[in-house]
């Protein structure tokens, strides 16, 4: 509405914004953002709810105003505004000021003056006023013209007032709400009103006596003496705080209504505040409003649309066109298609982009044309550039590619820069570098009228293939420049990221077989087990429940059998796995329901659910995901074999089904102790680089060490714990986390640890320089340089400021085994391809490479997974592999 002016109080809306979320936000560079993003949510809402012509945000300032000269104790005890957050507030006016929005504070008068203020002065020029606020102080400033939004539930609801609602609520006009204030007075402010008078008790004294002045002209009136007396006694307090509670309206501001018309948004600097600000988010959507404009300056070095040559190949013939590129030359690549890895993958077709000319290649019913283009891809060897390639190259493998090689990835050389993100696609990245908006595929398909991948036509999908490669060619060049900024993370996209990108897609598409029937004659085992554990719990029980139910099994527990529980909430008593836990040794029933939970588990996840995933081939081909771990670690899906836990009988038979079939072995190489051995070259620690490059057993060594006894004279006992308290050490385990897995009281527990860096001290000193070096950067190193940035660790709250310190502890560790990891497998593949084997690398499961190894082979296969694996990485420890093998992945060692 163009004669819609919004009034915002600014402290409050960001208070609560900041509150609201449920973890801190902060930037690469340390900066918190979690009030302005709430702040900035509520602003769109407002927008898109309210359609404002005239807007400001009124902001309290430092200073002390006419009510705490008025009265000393005004506000006094109020919390201290958080440092984190008033690092936001200058940031948050700047965006307000770029947005065309006036920012209004003055000296001597708090944000609720300003905005009574501006109210009346825009009730005055004809002005419909809409105060946003979470104080109900402003309640007495609602009019006929004049409404009030108050904020509940952090910033995400609103309840509207006008003097109709102030009735309905409170029975009062809006000037009598200010008396109100008075008789109860308002603890966040600390008025003290009449101590007793309550908001029921002042409501109906209002609605007796009309006002505070009539009231205490009155007294005699009051009805109870108790009440009266309070009254009498406190009669310039409750004067006091009415004053104080009342928004002056007349405050002497330099601006009038027709100054608070929004003004013409500076592009530019949003642009810039949202990049530095991080949010890609707020990008698209400012972007799509028409606040910021497409991409900037550098837009115009780019060559234009029309300068490129387009192709839309539908012959055979017409493909002869792409022989005339040269062998290496650097291509941008999108397959549209199917990339489902259970059912073989049909395409629509191929863009192609290269240098200043363009191909979309149908495949639409042309088989001879795919392989066409196989066969040029595998003469040619050109370089590719995408957005996960990975799924392009499965596809492409699938169709008989051989080794495809990548130049660039958006997604992967994101997800370098910001490991701690969750969408690295193309239409994010074209907003967060481009400033302007790119389809996703989805989004293309909904809009052309199809939902059908097959159903769009060619030339929509060649048309939307050049917009894409051109926008992934943009992205590129600036991510490239934000890359070389880091040589460290340069050389880390370029040797290890980029080159894994065709070793995953050749592990994909390999896959592993997996026997069906062999996961159904465990997953019959499986219910046979499952139904006699469900006798024995209804037995102790005493009835048939649901024993999925955390209802039903709480009130059998905790209320029937009396086993002691935690609080009870509205939802019921918590069974989680922590509580039952801790009731497990001394409860039977207990014992049961989590081994229950175990087998029904492992039926619904790793029996019910691989068989679907079983291809006609009889091959599983999973997922590996190598932008979803902030640690650098790859991830596993559909299915996560990597998570198939072996610890227990029944969960190792389900290797049974995974084998490496006719005229094959599995071959296993895993690292020994990694993590520990990474952590005695980093820190540099003697006794434990010494202890490993003499071949001595670590656990043993450091129980040795810890407690004071001889090599030989450590027990078994002794180096359980002592292992416990070396890997506690990499994951900063504290003495009370200690103390629960070796169950030893805390005072022992803390005992150990500090025994155990009193014996280390070189890795004391580098867990709290690597604690120090994140908080002054904001982010943790591996040895290879991969960045994690951990926000948590500036935190001023304190369990999750100690999160962030285990991170920062544990992050440069376990972040260097992945890097090491994904270095052996770079160097295992290319041995495969170069001494042109049979064998094929098929899995990685944390530390550990499984290669499918031909008959024949099986030496050379053991030889290189060594000195790949046990070369990776250049230290002061020897990395060491243990080596397994068998016809299936169960026979390989754990």
């Amino acid at each position: 509405m163009e004669n819609r002016i919004v009034i915002i109080d600014g402290n409050s809306l960001i208070n609560r914004a900041y509150y609201a979320m449920q973890r801190p936000m902060i930037t690469k560079e340390g900066m918190y953002t979690q009030g302005i993003f709430g702040f900035l949510n509520m602003l769109l809402k407002i927008f898109d709810d309210y359609d404002p012509g005239y807007m400001a945000v009124a902001w309290d300032r430092k200073t002390p105003t006419f009510r705490h000269e008025a009265y000393d104790e005004y506000k006094a005890g109020r919390r201290k505004m958080p440092a984190e957050l008033a690092m936001e507030m200058p940031v948050m006016k700047e965006i307000l000021g770029a947005m065309g929005i006036r920012n209004l504070e003055t000296d001597g008068f708090e944000a609720d003056d300003i905005i009574g203020t501006v109210a009346k002065m825009s009730e005055a020029e004809g002005l419909e006023p809409l105060i946003i606020t979470g104080d109900k102080d402003a309640l007495q400033l609602t009019s006929d013209r004049t409404h009030v939004l108050i904020t509940r539930k952090g910033i995400s609801e609103f309840d509207l007032y006008d003097p109709e609602k102030m009735k309905e609520r409170y029975e009062l006009t809006p000037e009598q709400f200010i008396d109100l204030k008075g008789l109860m007075g308002d603890q966040s402010d600390n008025l003290p009103g009449i101590p007793g008078v309550g908001e029921k008790t002042g409501i109906k004294l209002l609605k007796q006596f009309g006002s505070v002045a009539n009231l205490l002209a009155h007294t005699d009136e009051i009805s109870g003496a108790k009440l009266r007396q309070k009254v009498e006694e406190n009669a310039q307090l409750a004067l006091m705080s009415r004053k104080l509670a009342e928004i002056r309206t007349n405050v002497p501001l330099d601006v009038s209504p027709a100054d608070l018309k929004i003004g013409e948004p500076d592009s530019g600097k949003l642009m810039d505040l949202f990049t530095k600000l991080e949010f890609s988010r707020f990008l698209k959507r400012f972007t799509e409003m028409g606040m910021i404009a497409g991409a900037g300056a550098e837009e115009e070095e780019e060559a234009e649309e029309s300068s490129f040559l387009r192709h839309l190949i539908r012959t055979d013939e017409d493909l002869n066109m792409l022989e005339k590129l040269e062998p290496g030359t650097e291509v941008v690549l999108k397959v549209f298609g199917n990339h489902d890895h259970v059912n073989p993958p049909l395409d629509h077709g191929a863009a192609l982009l290269a240098g200043m000319e363009y191909w979309y290649v149908s495949f639409d019913g042309a088989p001879d044309r795919e392989e066409m283009l196989i066969r040029l891809f595998n003469e040619k060897r050109f370089r590719f550039t995408g957005s996960d390639l990975v799924s392009d190259y499965y596809t492409l493998l699938r169709k008989g590619m051989d080794h495809p090689v990548t130049a660039f990835d958006t997604q992967v050389a994101e997800y370098v820069l910001d490991p701690s993100r969750s969408d690295y696609s193309p239409s994010v990245l074209s907003v967060q570098y481009l400033h302007a908006e790119l389809q996703t595929e989805e989004a293309f398909r909904e809009a052309s009228g199809q939902t059908d991948l097959f159903g769009s036509s060619d030339e929509a999908y060649a048309d939307y293939g050049f917009a894409l490669c051109r926008a992934l060619l943009r992205i590129r060049k600036r991510q490239e420049k934000a890359l070389a900024e880091d040589p460290d993370l340069q050389k880390l996209a370029e040797e290890i990221e980029f080159p894994l990108i065709a070793v995953l897609a050749s592990m994909e598409a390999v896959g592993i077989q997996a026997q069906s029937e062999v996961l159904k004659r465990i997953g019959e085992a499986l219910s046979a087990e499952v139904d006699g554990l469900e006798g024995e719990i209804y037995e102790l029980c005493g009835e048939v429940f649901n024993i999925n139910s955390p209802k039903q099994l709480g009130d059998i527990l905790f209320e029937k059998l009396g086993l002691p529980a935690g609080k009870k909430t509205k939802r019921g008593y918590s069974t989680s796995a922590d509580v039952l836990e801790k009731l497990r040794p001394k409860y039977p029933v207990v014992r049961l329901i989590l081994q229950y939970r175990t087998l029904t588990k492992l039926r619904s996840t790793y029996v019910e659910g691989l068989r679907p995933l079983i291809g006609p081939d009889g091959r599983i081909r999973a997922h590996f995901q190598q932008t979803v771990a902030a640690t650098g670690r790859l991830s596993c899906t559909e299915p996560n074999l990597q998570n198939i836990p072996v610890r227990q009988a029944m969960g190792r038979q389900l290797r049974k089904a995974f084998v490496a079939g006719t005229g094959y072995k599995f071959i296993g190489a895993d690292y020994s102790q990694i993590e520990l051995r990474i952590l005695a070259h980093l820190s540099g620690d003697e006794n434990l680089i010494g202890a490993f490059n003499n071949g001595e057993d670590i656990h043993r060594t450091t129980a040795a060490r810890v407690f004071n006894k001889a090599y030989d004279e450590v027990t078994s006992e002794d180096r359980s714990r002592a292992k416990a308290v070396n890997f506690g050490v990499i994951y900063g385990m504290s003495g009370f986390g200690l103390s629960e897995e070796i169950h030893v009281t805390r005072k022992q527990a803390e005992q150990y640890i500090d025994d155990y860096f009193a014996k280390h001290p070189k890795v004391k000193a580098f867990m709290d320089e690597a604690i120090q070096s994140c908080r002054e950067k904001g982010y943790a190193r591996t040895l290879f340089g991969r960045r994690r940035y951990i926000r948590e660790i500036q935190s001023s709250n304190f369990m999750t400021r100690n999160l962030g310190e285990r991170l920062a502890m544990n992050s440069p560790i376990q972040g260097t085994a992945a890097d090491i990891i994904k270095v052996a497998m770079i160097r295992v593949y290319e041995r495969i391809r170069r001494e042109n084997l049979s064998s094929r690398l098929v899995l990685q499961i944390h530390d550990e490479l499984i290669i499918q190894t031909a008959e024949g082979e099986e030496e050379q296969v053991k030889t290189l997974l060594r000195e790949c694996m046990e070369q990776a990485a250049e230290m002061k420890v020897a990395l060491l592999v243990d080596m397994n093998q068998g016809e299936s992945w169960y026979e390989l060692k754990d």
